[in-house]
C-alpha cells in the first residue's frame, strides 16, 4: 500500500527517519513507472535539503528492484551477495564500514527476503581477528541466513585460524530446492614465506598487494580438487550447480592475480553438467564470462571498483564507466541472483550511484554482450 507525503511531510519524514518514509520507500518494490518516476522526483528534489542524500548519490535502497526482473515467471528462488568489504577495524564511521552497513540495509528492505545471502569474501582488510569479528557484528544483522566464503584478505595474517573458528570450514557444498551448491577456498597460494622468513604481518601485506611479484598466484589446488571431485560423484548430471569462489575459475589477469592457476582442472570437473554457474568476488567489477557449459559472473564490492586489467577482459562483459573518485560508492554495490527453474541464473548488479543492471542466462547463451538497461 503506497503513502502519499507532500513535500513537507516527506522532508520532515527524512528527517526524522519515520515510519511514514520507511512505507514510500517500501512501496517503491512494484510500482508502475510513471509511479516511480514520480516518487523519485519528489524525493530527488528535497533529500538533499533533508542533508539525507547527496545529490549525485541520490538511490533509494529499493530502487534498483523496482524494474521487474526479466524472465520472473521462471524463477526458482532467489539469494542475495554482499562482497569484498576489506573491513579495518575502526568504528561504524569508517566509509568502509559504513559501505557494508548500506549492504545490509539494502538486503534487509528487500522483500520478499531472499532465502540467503552470500558474503563473496575479503571480510577484512589484514585478516586480524579484530577485523574478522567487526565484520561478523555487522553481518550478524542480515535477516536472512548467511552463507560465508573466504577471500585471501581474510586467510594469510593467520592461515585462516580465526576465520575457521568464526564460520567454519573453508570448503563445503549444500543443497537448495533442487540446486546443488559448492563454496571454494580459491586462493591458496604455494608457500613462499618459510624460506624467506617473513612474519605473518609480512606475509599479509605481500598478498594485499595486488601485484606485488614475491606472492604466487591462486588456484584451488590438489587437495581441494580431490575433495571436489568426490564432492561431485554423488551428484546427478542433470542437477543443476552454482560455484561459489572468490577469484575467477577461469584467467583472466595474471600481473594482478585476476588469475586461477588450475582453472581448467576445475572447469574439467564440472563440465559432465548440465547447468553450471560460478559467482566469483575479489575483481570488485562487473565481470562476464562463458566457457563451454560454465557461466560466471563477478561481483560488486562494497569498498573499492577495480579498474578492469588492460588485456584478458571476457568478451561478453558489459564494462562499467570509470568511476567518479570523488564520490566513494560509485561502481560499488551489492545485488541479488535468480536462480531459474531451468536452474540457470540472472545475475542483478544493485549499483549504488548508477542504474541497476541484470546480466541473464538467456544474454550469455545467446552470446549477447550489454542489452538491458545503461549504467
Amino acid at each position: 500500500m503506497s503513502v502519499n507525503l507532500t513535500p513537507k511531510e516527506l522532508e520532515r519524514a527524512l528527517r526524522e527517519r519515520s515510519p511514514e518514509a520507511e512505507r514510500e520507500i517500501r512501496s517503491l518494490a512494484n510500482c508502475s513507472r510513471r509511479r516511480f518516476l514520480s516518487v523519485t522526483g519528489k524525493f530527488a528534489a528535497f533529500a538533499a535539503a533533508a542533508g539525507v542524500f547527496q545529490p549525485h548519490a541520490f538511490q533509494l535502497v529499493e530502487a534498483a528492484f523496482a524494474a521487474p526482473t526479466p524472465g520472473a515467471a521462471d524463477v526458482s528462488f532467489r539469494f542475495a551477495y554482499v562482497s569484498d568489504s576489506h573491513l579495518y577495524a575502526r568504528g561504524m564511521t569508517h566509509r568502509f564500514a559504513k559501505a557494508v552497513l548500506k549492504a545490509v540495509e539494502d538486503v534487509n528492505a528487500l522483500d520478499p527476503q531472499p532465502d540467503f545471502v552470500l558474503y563473496g569474501g575479503d571480510l577484512a582488510q589484514l585478516g586480524r581477528p579484530d577485523e574478522l569479528e567487526f565484520g561478523q557484528q555487522i553481518l550478524k544483522d542480515l535477516k536472512a541466513p548467511v552463507k560465508m566464503m573466504v577471500g585471501e584478505h581474510d586467510w594469510y595474517f593467520d592461515m585462516g585460524e580465526k576465520w575457521k573458528s568464526m564460520f567454519g570450514p573453508d570448503r563445503y557444498s549444500f543443497d537448495h530446492k533442487g540446486v546443488h551448491f559448492i563454496v571454494l577456498n580459491s586462493v591458496v597460494e604455494k608457500d613462499f614465506w618459510t624460506a624467506n622468513g617473513y612474519s605473518p604481518e609480512q606475509r599479509m601485506a605481500i598478498v594485499a598487494g595486488l601485484d606485488d611479484g614475491r606472492q604466487s598466484r591462486f588456484e584451488v589446488g590438489e587437495e581441494q580438487r580431490d575433495w571436489l571431485k568426490k564432492d561431485l560423484a554423488k551428484v546427478d548430471k542433470k542437477t543443476p550447480i552454482v560455484v561459489f569462489s572468490h577469484s575467477p575459475l577461469y584467467k583472466y589477469y595474471e600481473p594482478w592475480n585476476f588469475w586461477t592457476v588450475d582453472a581448467e582442472q576445475v572447469q574439467a570437473l564440472l563440465k559432465p553438467y548440465a547447468s553450471v554457474s560460478v559467482i566469483h568476488g575479489h575483481t570488485h567489477q562487473l565481470l562476464t564470462n562463458r566457457i563451454g557449459n560454465i557461466s560466471f559472473h563477478g561481483m560488486l564490492s562494497t569498498a573499492w571498483p577495480w579498474p578492469y586489467a588492460p588485456q584478458g577482459l571476457p568478451k561478453l562483459t558489459l564494462q562499467m564507466n570509470r568511476p567518479d573518485p570523488f564520490d566513494q560508492l560509485d561502481g560499488c554495490g551489492d545485488g541479488t541472483v535468480d536462480v531459474l527453474k531451468s536452474g540457470q541464473v540472472d545475475k542483478n548488479y544493485n549499483l549504488w550511484d548508477r542504474n541497476p543492471r541484470s546480466v541473464t542466462y538467456a544474454e550469455l547463451k545467446a552470446g549477447i554482450k550489454g542489452g538491458g538497461p545503461s549504467y
